[in-house]
């Protein structure tokens, strides 16, 4: 129970006897729970107190109705999850719910195990749905990702050197730095490299710095990545596209700890932790012999491989929510709900960008949508 006594409950419900007797059997599963008899009283104790984790309300209330306080909770509340009761239920009425983002829809009467059952069960999702949302950015509901999640904690408190493979688009980066925030250099510098968009002959003086004179345009001498990271991470992103002969120097800072500046002959060490991160086939890479197997081996002590969006269907409005709720405060922005349109084809959508194009898509739709529904994605453009 010492989960669920954490969560507070705002039950909604014009006729008093109800809400004290679902005040009574949620205080006797261990939650704590607060009550209101109209829509305007409810939305007072939410803007109060901010502290509700789930709100469970009749569609019928005597003054605005269940279905608009889900319109006001989807715009200011995102991520609050929302139970709704009717003693009228429809088929009209439930499918009307659900758009405006009820999670669940109990037609009275109902019994205590089935509240208490959908109680839980719209609290794990609220917390799947959120789950270090404010410690690393990342949103997620699917199982996939949960996954994933539990190994970047797992992972974060060790040493090992990370390989996060995926393709463009699908959050490479942001699994770096949670694995850099969660580990024992967290209060170190983060470094990001991204070799792909590196031009050949400067990359080596990227990575490992160069001194005066080392080459045209040396005027000075110049840390590389490396030396900026020492005791902390290095994010080496696009690292298969990196030259064979630039592998080789990757490679012996990865055995000896070690490297030189270039045009110096001198040998500099380095305590520094790397996370590298591909959207190729490295084994194909292998096979071609444009990539190093040794190289491969010691990069690849821990695989973390983030599934493209279109096999993440259950990250898709949990993602599409957080971004226009961060976006709603912006300069150029307004405030979007997902009509019922929006949603299916956000759904339906195959996310060649993945989450990447969703996020353009989302900011694009809080600047260009004219009503609060956001627009319908058009596959192909992007938007």
């Amino acid at each position: 129970m010492n989960n669920t006594k954490k969560s507070r409950i705002l039950v909604i419900d014009d006729e008093i006897s109800i809400t004290s007797s679902l005040k009574r059997t949620l205080e006797v599963a261990g939650y704590l729970c607060d009550t209101a008899n109209c829509g305007r009283d409810a939305l007072k104790k939410l803007r109060a107190e901010n502290t509700v984790d789930l709100i469970i309300t009749d569609i019928r209330l005597p003054d605005i109705s269940g279905i608009e306080i889900l319109d006001i909770v989807r715009i200011k509340y995102p991520f609050l999850p929302v139970i709704v009761i009717t003693g009228y239920a429809s088929i009209e009425s439930t499918k009307e719910a659900i758009r405006k983002g009820a999670l669940d829809y109990l037609p009275k009467p109902f019994t205590s195990g089935a509240l208490i059952n959908a109680v839980k069960q719209a609290l794990r999702s609220s917390s799947m749905r959120c789950q270090y949302k404010d410690l690393y950015h990342i949103v997620y509901q699917s199982s996939s990702m949960e996954e994933i999640m539990d190994m970047v904690t797992r992972v974060g408190r060790t040493e090992s050197t990370i390989l996060i493979t995926g393709e463009s688009g699908t959050g490479k980066e942001l699994i770096a730095r949670a694995i850099h925030r969660n580990s024992r250099r967290s209060t170190q510098q983060f470094v990001t490299v991204n070799s792909g968009a590196i031009p050949e002959g400067l990359l080596e003086s990227e990575l490992f710095g160069h001194v005066k004179g080392a080459f045209t345009g040396a005027i000075a001498t110049s840390h590389g990545r490396f030396h900026v990271a020492d005791g902390g991470s290095l994010f080496l992103d696009e690292v298969g596209n990196m030259s064979l002969a630039m592998q080789v120097k990757l490679l012996r800072v990865l055995q000896d700890g070690e490297f030189s500046p270039v045009g110096s002959s001198d040998v500099v060490k380095t305590d520094v932790r790397l996370i590298a991160a591909t959207n190729m086939n490295l084994e194909q890479a292998i096979s071609s012999k444009t990539f190093r197997e040794d190289l491969y081996y010691r990069l690849n002590v821990i695989e973390i491989h983030l599934p493209p969006l279109r096999q993440r269907i259950d990250d898709i409005l949990p993602l599409s929510e957080f971004f226009l709720s961060r976006l709603a405060g912006s300069e150029h922005s307004k405030k979007l709900t997902l009509s019922s349109t929006a949603v299916s084809a956000l759904l339906s959508y195959h996310w060649p960008g993945n989450v990447r194009e969703l996020e353009n898509i989302m900011e694009r739709a809080s600047i260009l949508c004219d009503s609060e529904s956001a627009c319908r994605p058009k596959p192909g453009s992007g938007y």
